[in-house]
C-alpha cells in the first residue's frame, strides 16, 4: 500500500514539476552564455582568468614530462634487471674458465699421438658436463681458427712471418681461447697472427 502512495506521489511530482523544467530549459538556451564570456565581461577577472589557463597549460606540460620521465626509468630498470639476470652468473664463469683450459689442455695432451697420459673416460665425462652446463648458462667459445684478426674481439700477442699473403692478417694460432655470456665478451681470445 505504502508503494502505490509512493508511486502516486512521485507522478504528482514530475508532472508539477514537468511544466516548470520544460519552461526552465526554454529560459536557458541561447541566453546563458559560456563561463569564458561571462568572466571576459567582468572587469579585473579576465586577466586571472587567462593567468589561471596559462598556470593550467604550464602544470600540464610538467605533469606529462614527468609522467614521461617516470615511464622511461621504468623501461629502464625493467632493461637493466633482465641484463642482470643473463648476465648474473658471469663472475662464477669467469672463475671456471681457467679450469675449461685446464681440461681442455689434458685432453689434447691425451690425444697427441705417442702420449704416454690418457685421459680417463670418466674424467672426459665430467669436462663435457662441465663445458654443457656452462653452455646451458649462455657461454659461447669464440672461433678463431682462419679468421681475420679484429683487435674489437682478439688480443694479439705476437705476429709472426707467413709464406703466404693469403695467411696475413689473419689468426694463425690461439694461445688462449676466448668466450662470449650471450653477446658480451667475458674473456678476448689471445691470439697469434700472421705478418
Amino acid at each position: 500500500m505504502k508503494k502505490k502512495i509512493l508511486t502516486q506521489k512521485r507522478v504528482k511530482v514530475t508532472e508539477e514539476e514537468q511544466p516548470n523544467m520544460e519552461n526552465q530549459g526554454t529560459e536557458q538556451e541561447g541566453q546563458e552564455p559560456f563561463a569564458s564570456e561571462r568572466i571576459a565581461e567582468k572587469p579585473g577577472i579576465a586577466p586571472e582568468f587567462e593567468k589561471l589557463v596559462k598556470d593550467h597549460e604550464e602544470l600540464k606540460d610538467k605533469y606529462l614530462r614527468v609522467y614521461a620521465d617516470f615511464e622511461n626509468f621504468k623501461k629502464r630498470a625493467i632493461k637493466e634487471k633482465l641484463e642482470l639476470l643473463r648476465t648474473a652468473a658471469q663472475d662464477t664463469i669467469t672463475t671456471l674458465l681457467p679450469v675449461l683450459d685446464d681440461f681442455e689442455r689434458a685432453r689434447q695432451n691425451a690425444e697427441k699421438e705417442g702420449s704416454t697420459e690418457k685421459m680417463s673416460e670418466g674424467v672426459l665425462l665430467v669436462y663435457q658436463k662441465l663445458f654443457s652446463t656452462l653452455k646451458s648458462l649462455g657461454l659461447e667459445e669464440m672461433i678463431t681458427a682462419d679468421q681475420v684478426f679484429d683487435p674489437e674481439v682478439h688480443e694479439a700477442i705476437t705476429e709472426i712471418p707467413v709464406p703466404t699473403d693469403e695467411r696475413k692478417g689473419k689468426i694463425v694460432d690461439t694461445i688462449q681461447k676466448g668466450y662470449k655470456l650471450g653477446d658480451k665478451i667475458i674473456r678476448y681470445a689471445k691470439v697469434v697472427v700472421g705478418k
